[in-house]
């Protein structure tokens, strides 16, 4: 007897981080023929990791995961690393006027002074009343000043708040939309134990050790990944995608899922048409700069230390080594120093000494016995587009994941709405156009191959 091959459909994501993964995983199982193209030397995007030394891996960009964060959470398990996860207490605190204040529990809340104490327990309850928030949509024609001004007073705004939301988003402050905040609140509220302490999730072997599960799960599945393959443009014809321009040539597909950032989407596509190419350039974004020391002793016992100052060159202090411990890296502390800002300023274009060198008159106003001695080795790293400005009325500017280029898709960070950018939602959105994706080729009536007929299709003809 002699059994018919089915072609696979070809499917090319363009992007190796968590959104381009996960919707390979899905589609991959789907029966699809997948490739995955990233142009660093590594998956993982955003999350990604590098060596400290020979073994030794951390996250390029501080992360973690809420316990709240489901999706990702579940990937985890269905990769059968689950025994990897770790429940971890957070510690956090706010430096506030040449003074560090413990902000870890309710309790450490009431004794904030610098603000009234009527208006410290309304900053309490505001993570409770996210929570309770049933309609987002109502939040956004309202700033995110306007809105926590009304919930938690002007006074926690002018002292926390105000200067959180300058350091983190410069002149872009005042445009935040309250859906912004709402939805930080709400996940950190979300993620409290019943003693209304943070827990928080990390991973055994780093970030890294999980993109290498889901680089072997994609493997065995017969998915390509392509990388230090760029992609210089979408190949279009009569109005379909019929594959990419990479770095080394072409290479031909059904479908193109560009899972980039949405500018380096559109460079790569000039056939969009001119309205669709306008609404998505309305959306604006900031970069981020983030100097990673390795110390050779510990700053302090906070994990995430906020700082109310928007002169900094960073806004947040993040003591890795607080959440996973020591011995990890050697017996060495982990900080990182984090500043989002315009790719344009001064501050972005700075040499790993140079951001250093800059950086340390601050982190000894806040810890003044630091000395440069302490720094056994600094990296820094860079992205362009790290952080969507969500003004108000956002969900006006998304465009949806099904372009208007045929059997072309886009999944991005600036999709993800009304949730905030993360590893968690880059899981869930990816796997959402997979879904979609895999939809819309029933619809058309294209039958992608079941595992069993790939494995068929893969062996010589059988009598």
């Amino acid at each position: 007897m002699r059994v018919e091959r089915m072609a696979p459909t070809r499917v090319a994501i363009i992007g190796g981080g968590f959104t381009g993964l996960s919707a390979a995983l899905d589609l991959c199982r789907a029966g699809c023929e997948v490739t995955v193209y990233e142009k660093d030397s590594d998956i993982g995007g955003l999350a990604g990791t590098f060596e400290l030394s020979p073994g030794v891996r951390v996250e390029k960009f501080y992360h973690h995961w809420f316990t709240s964060d489901v999706d990702v959470l579940n990937l985890i398990d269905e990769l059968g690393l689950g025994h990897l996860k770790r429940n971890v207490a957070s510690n956090t605190g706010l430096y506030y006027v040449n003074s560090i204040f413990r902000l870890a529990s309710p309790l450490d809340l009431l004794k904030f002074t610098p603000i009234p104490f009527v208006d410290r327990v309304r900053t309490g309850f505001m993570a409770l009343y996210a929570r309770r928030v049933n309609d987002w949509k109502k939040l956004e024609d309202i700033s995110a000043e306007d809105w926590l001004i009304k919930i938690g007073g002007r006074k926690a705004y002018d002292t926390v708040w105000k200067p959180l939301m300058a350091g983190k988003f410069g002149a872009e402050a005042p445009n935040v939309s309250a859906v912004w905040m709402w939805n930080k609140l709400k996940l950190r509220g979300s993620s409290r134990n019943s003693k209304g302490g943070e827990s928080l999730v990390y991973f055994g072997g780093s970030f890294g050790a999980l993109t290498d599960g889901i680089r072997k799960a994609l493997q065995d599945r017969g998915v390509t990944i392509k990388l230090n393959t760029g992609i210089r443009s979408v190949l279009v014809e009569n109005g379909r995608a019929v594959g990419v321009e990479t770095d080394h040539g072409r290479e031909t597909a059904d479908v193109v899922l560009c899972t980039s950032a949405l500018p380096q989407f559109l460079e790569m596509t000039p056939q969009l048409p001119a309205d669709y190419r306008a609404q998505c350039e309305k959306i604006r974004f900031l970069g981020n700069s983030c100097l990673v020391l390795r110390l050779n002793r510990s700053l302090s016992s906070t994990y995430w230390l906020n700082v109310a100052d928007p002169s900094f060159p960073f806004v947040g202090i993040i003591e890795h080594t607080n959440l996973d411990a020591k011995e990890n890296y050697e017996n060495t502390h982990i900080v990182y120093l984090s500043k989002y800002l315009p790719t344009t300023e001064r501050l972005f274009s700075l040499s790993p000494d140079e951001y250093l060198e800059y950086c340390i008159p601050f982190i000894q106003k806040i810890f003044p016995e630091f000395d440069r001695s302490w720094v056994i080795s600094r990296h820094v790293w860079k992205a362009h587009y790290s952080q969507p400005v969500i003004v108000k009325h956002y969900s006006k500017l998304i465009p949806e994941f099904k372009t208007p280029i045929d059997s072309l898709w886009l999944c991005t960070m600036a999709q993800i709405y009304p949730e905030d950018r993360g590893t968690n939602y880059a899981v869930q959105y990816g796997r959402r156009v997979a879904a979609q994706v895999l939809g819309d080729l029933s619809t058309r009536g294209i039958k992608t191959a079941s595992s069993e007929e790939r494995m068929v299709g893969n062996r010589s003809n059988v009598a």
